[in-house]
């Protein structure tokens, strides 16, 4: 019986990463090209998180809504075009 519930349990394991990675099929996170500068700190207001623009590129979450919503409100960025 033990061999029949590993059994069991290893296919739920090999299942949930299949179903892991369907979920986030969807982008895990946006790019933005800074306009101004190569490389900086974007600092999100009201927040204490920060991201790093590198060859004038910033990448952030898709779920931190306050980074993504400042970053397509400020002239300074635009959304990267792929």
């Amino acid at each position: 019986m033990a061999k029949i519930d590993m059994t069991s349990t290893d296919a739920q394991t090999s299942s949930e990463p299949t179903l892991s990675s369907s979920t986030y099929s969807s982008p895990e996170s946006l790019k933005f090209r800074d306009k101004l500068y190569t490389s900086r700190l974007v600092i999100v207001p009201g927040t204490d998180r920060s991201y790093p623009v590198e060859k004038a590129t910033v990448v952030v979450p898709a779920s931190d809504i306050e980074a993504v919503k400042f970053l397509k409100a400020s002239e300074e960025y635009e959304p990267f075009k792929e």
